[in-house]
């Protein structure tokens, strides 16, 4: 069966996800239930992050949303068709930058003209327009290897944009990256957003960053995941580079991590009475 064609567009689709639910080795003795009923609509050119705790099914999720798994019970619809299979019109990210050793940074990017049949001059003038908006014009001609961490996930930024896709999917892309690089690719990703407004489903374990790029958010529950709020995020764009020092910021960010407090993913440590007097002495 061929893969699904979503239309193109300009910018963004929506995606509705209804009843969606998500249960692995139903066929064995010992099932997995990773994703309770998730109902959520996402409006074209929304840029929705979803958080929560270690396998509570984020990226099942996406996956789910991309074409690649396939639910339990439920449906997705993105631009209004049911996904029942590989959606095409689609970029996907990952923490690894997946880049080929073996080609350049601009051939790497390039791969979606050879892979998806496109024109190649149409492609060529985007990648080094992007190329250039992230100021890796010096890293065409290198090799991954010759690249630091953050100019290869920049690259991979550019491939996964290049095709201009109107549904953009990252799962942890800033993770492997050190604290600054992440604020600048951060920055970087909404600047590029800007232009077009692709809708996008951004995984992340950082409530920060979650608030700093998003439309909204979607906090999940621990296993099996549910979504236990859908937050709007109302600052101004583009967002400034530091937001810690913004009280709206810090609220929005106290205010999710008091949820995963809630639910028990966030927890204190309890030290026995005595051992601490309230001056901060020992006993």
């Amino acid at each position: 069966m061929s893969p699904v064609s979503v239309t193109a567009a300009k910018s963004g689709v929506p995606i509705a996800i209804n009843n969606l639910s998500k249960v692995f080795g139903e066929d064995g003795d010992t099932p997995f239930r990773a994703l309770k009923k998730i109902n959520v609509d996402i409006t074209a050119g929304e840029f929705i992050s979803v958080v929560g705790a270690s396998g509570c099914g984020k990226s099942t999720l996406m996956l789910m949303v991309a074409g690649l798994l396939k639910g339990s019970t439920g449906q997705i619809s993105v631009n209004g068709k049911p996904v029942t299979e590989p959606i095409t019109d689609v970029g996907i990210a990952f923490q690894d930058h997946l880049l080929l050793e073996f080609r350049t940074a601009f051939d790497n990017v390039m791969l979606h003209a050879d892979i998806r049949g496109l024109d190649r001059k149409t492609l060529e003038t985007r990648a080094r327009d992007l190329f250039k908006q992230l100021r890796l014009e010096h890293a065409m001609d290198k090799y991954p290897r010759q690249l630091s961490g953050g100019m290869r996930q920049r690259v991979s930024l550019i491939r996964t944009l290049v095709h201009e896709p109107s549904v953009l999917l990252m799962d942890e892309p800033f993770g492997a990256l050190d604290a600054l690089t992440r604020l600048q690719v951060r920055m970087d990703l909404e600047a590029l957003w800007l232009r077009r407004r692709p809708t996008v489903l951004f995984i992340t374990h950082s409530v920060e960053e979650a608030v700093g790029l998003s439309d909204r958010i979607l906090v999940m529950s621990p296993s099996p995941g549910e979504v236990v709020e859908d937050i709007r995020v109302d600052l101004p764009r583009p967002r400034p580079i530091v937001l810690g020092d913004a009280p709206e910021f810090a609220s929005y960010v106290d205010k999710i991590h008091r949820l995963f407090e809630r639910m028990g993913v966030l927890h204190g440590i309890a030290l026995p009475q005595g051992d601490i007097h309230p001056s901060g002495g020992h006993d």
